[in-house]
C-alpha cells in the first residue's frame, strides 16, 4: 500500500522529501480529477489531502470517507495552518449518522 498526497505545491514538495508521491492542485477541477484518479489506484492505502483542497470537493471527499476499506482519507492543514471552523471527526460522525454522542 502506498500514500498519495493531493495538495498545494509546498505541501507536495514537503512530502516528496519523505518519498511520498503527490499531485499539485490549484483548482477544484484539478482537485476533483486528482482525487478521482487516486481513489481508483489499487495500491493506494492512504490519500492525504489538505483541508483547503478537500473543501473544494467536500461532497466527493465525504462520500468516500463513508465507504469501508481503503484508501483511507486523511485531511491535513496546509502551510497556512488549520482552517477556521474545520470539522472534527466527532462532527463528521454526528452528521453522517445523525446522532449526537
Amino acid at each position: 500500500m502506498r500514500t498519495i498526497v493531493i495538495a498545494d505545491e509546498d505541501t507536495v514538495l514537503g512530502f516528496s522529501f519523505a518519498g511520498v508521491q503527490g499531485v499539485i492542485v490549484n483548482t477544484p477541477d484539478e482537485t476533483r480529477n486528482a482525487f478521482d484518479q487516486a481513489t481508483r489506484q489499487k495500491d493506494a492505502g492512504i490519500i492525504v489531502i489538505t483541508e483547503r483542497a478537500a473543501q473544494t470537493i467536500r461532497e466527493m471527499v465525504d462520500k468516500w470517507i463513508l465507504k469501508p476499506g481503503t484508501p483511507i482519507i486523511l485531511e491535513i492543514p496546509d502551510g497556512h495552518g488549520p482552517m477556521e471552523g474545520r470539522r472534527t471527526p466527532h462532527d463528521f460522525v454526528k452528521s453522517a449518522i445523525g446522532i449526537k454522542f
